[in-house]
């Protein structure tokens, strides 16, 4: 999908004619800026705003710059834009700190992989550097707010909204996703009914034929209408009058009424007659077993475990940065280094509004270097500084969909640490680990993390780290990278067993023979920690999430056996490592309740 930079002149000529005269410096416009894609176009203003291009109150584009194709399928990008919408808020807007170009600028790097051009981003500080420039900088921001933030006429603005999630892009199809409602769908003809039944493909659907002359019928609307409001939300229910709708009858055959029809995961499942309001429910329960089958985990008393803070941990600690670039030798004067140290303090210190993203993918080339430019007792100086970046959502976006193939500079950098093994130096293994942990501070990173091969690369660094006898600090990184790891398997899983039709699932579970290298080495972590307290809480914690719900007879529950992981669990009881009466009811639902009569 090609993705276009619109640029507009708001001064509509007048910054060309006299800049000069006012300002004592040439300009050629005021800029503004918006990215265009699938007939879209994207602009902040009053907050971040969207209308079908080229019809913005600006009116025509001063100029149409190519940035470049983007493959990233919709769903993802509106992620990331909703990410954007946290930072580009209407009250953030500034006129020469924080404006559309700025917006253009880190949409751009994340679509395309690099920003607009630098004529435009920098001309906000080319106005403030002269004398009048900062003099009217008040007045001017002021005489251009009513420009920059005018709101989008509400029919593009609808409209926009309508073209964009409608878009097709790489055999994705970008239609709202259906919502199941807690109602009865009366329909009337074959394409109402293919329509309902393509929504409930993954789920069930019940189909109750009825007749307006049919006295038996009448006496199953109410039991009919109750099931479809008690469970509407996980079935399609569906009201089909025959004398209103003879081409339905005629397809599925139904001659007599009432007559109820159901199906599971698109397929025909049962068919009876007659207006038995036990038996419609009885099936209906049935049916709604077979779609969404219970597991023995759902009846065990875990509250502890299942109210645990699912927040995945994240290291935002600000390195020592003057002594870190001092330690990269010449590595550190590498222009793009100053723009990621300023961008670090900048967003530390005023926050993401005041922090423009610097040129990421040359960051990213620098880190992929850095590990045969830099000996393996300095690399961890440029991880720390990726790590302190992956705390802003928007870099963290740019390294989860990164424009080279396989997410290449995090792969590159887990495989390289795992590679050196326990030869790697400690401050290296931390930081990497911390590193690792701050990838989940997006949402778009959690498909890639828990697919192989980034998910076997931090199961190998999880475990090389937890074998380290002599490094507290190490097993409580990799305990809380386990945690985190674990945590979003078991969101995922939740939402699997909680799915319905609507709600389609991008990206799966982490390979269950990597959840058991995951949980043998928690495992065997609990069965000889002897000095940290944490490390025993976390580990718990993670291995009650790799279980629960863990499929009956699976790998996962046959380690769990096998390792007699109840046992291995409940006896921490007794150590001095469990302190506490919760951190005691946890080891006791998680050993017990859990792993002995779970499953």
């Amino acid at each position: 999908m090609e993705v276009q930079l619109y640029v507009y002149d708001l001064s509509k000529g007048l910054a060309r004619q006299l800049s000069a005269q006012f300002l004592g410096t040439h300009i050629d416009a005021v800029y503004h800026t918006s990215l265009v894609f699938g007939g879209i176009e994207y602009f902040f203003g009053q907050g971040v705003q969207t209308c079908y291009s080229g019809m913005t109150h600006h009116g025509a584009p001063m100029e149409i710059i190519p940035m470049g194709e983007t493959s990233l399928p919709m769903e993802i990008i509106r992620e990331y834009l909703d990410s954007l919408k946290q930072i580009y808020t209407p009250e953030s807007y500034d006129l020469f700190l924080h404006n559309c170009n700025n917006f253009s600028n880190d949409f751009a790097m994340f679509l395309v992989g690099k920003g607009i051009p630098d004529h435009i981003t920098s001309l906000p500080q080319t106005v403030l550097n002269t004398p009048f420039g900062q003099m009217l900088r008040p007045q001017i921001d002021n005489a251009m707010r009513s420009i920059t933030q005018a709101p989008v006429p509400e029919q593009q603005t609808s409209l926009a909204h309508t073209s964009a999630s409608n878009t097709t892009i790489n055999g994705f199809s970008h239609v709202p996703l259906p919502v199941f409602e807690s109602r009865v769908h009366n329909i009337t003809s074959l394409h109402e009914m293919e329509k309902l039944l393509n929504l409930a493909a993954n789920s069930c659907a019940i189909i109750f034929f009825t007749s307006s002359t049919c006295a038996p019928c009448k006496l199953l609307y109410p039991a009919y209408d109750n099931l479809a409001t008690e469970f509407g939300t996980k079935a399609m229910f569906i009201k089909v009058d025959i004398n209103d709708a003879y081409t339905i009858a005629a397809k599925y055959n139904v001659r007599v009424t009432p007559t109820v029809l159901t199906y599971l995961k698109g397929l025909k499942q049962d068919e009876w007659s007659g207006a038995d309001e036990r038996q419609l429910r009885s099936n209906v329960n049935i049916l709604l077993g077979a779609a969404f089958p219970s597991h023995p985990h759902l009846s065990r008393n875990v509250s502890n475990l299942l109210h645990t803070n699912l927040h995945p941990v994240i290291y935002s600690k600000l390195p020592p940065l003057d002594k870190l670039i001092a330690r990269m030798g010449d590595a550190g004067h590498d222009p793009v280094i100053t723009t990621i140290v300023s961008f670090i303090r900048t967003l530390r210190g005023s926050g993401a509004i005041e922090a423009p993203l610097p040129p990421l993918p040359a960051f990213a080339r620098f880190i992929q270097s850095s590990t045969t430019s830099l000996p393996a007792e300095l690399l961890f100086t440029a991880l720390d500084l990726l790590r302190a970046a992956l705390t802003d959502s928007r870099v963290a976006g740019f390294f989860a969909e990164e424009h080279t193939t396989n997410i290449q500079t995090i792969r590159h950098i887990l495989a390289h640490v795992n590679c050196l093994g326990a030869d790697a130096p400690y401050n290296l293994r931390l930081t990497t680990l911390h590193l690792a942990c701050n990838l989940f501070n997006s949402q778009l990173f959690i498909p890639h993390l828990l697919s192989p091969p980034i998910s076997a690369a931090l199961i190998s660094l999880i475990t090389s780290a937890l074998l380290d006898e002599n490094h507290t600090a190490l097993r409580a990184s990799a305990t809380t990278l386990a945690l985190n790891l674990a945590g979003a398997n078991h969101k995922f899983r939740m939402r699997t067993l909680e799915r319905h039709a609507n709600s389609p699932l991008n990206f799966s579970e982490i390979p269950e023979v990597e959840q058991v290298e995951l949980l043998a080495s928690l495992l065997e972590t609990l069965s000889t920690e002897k000095e940290s307290a944490e490390v025993v809480r976390m580990s718990v914690i993670a291995v009650g999430w790799i279980a629960y719900c863990a499929p009956s007879g699976g790998e996962v529950s046959d380690l769990c056996k096998a390792m007699d992981a109840g046992g291995t669990v409940a006896g921490l009881e007794k150590t001095k490592a469990i302190q506490g009466r919760d951190d005691i009811q946890l080891v006791r639902e998680v050993g017990n309740e859990l792993l002995e009569k779970g499953w």
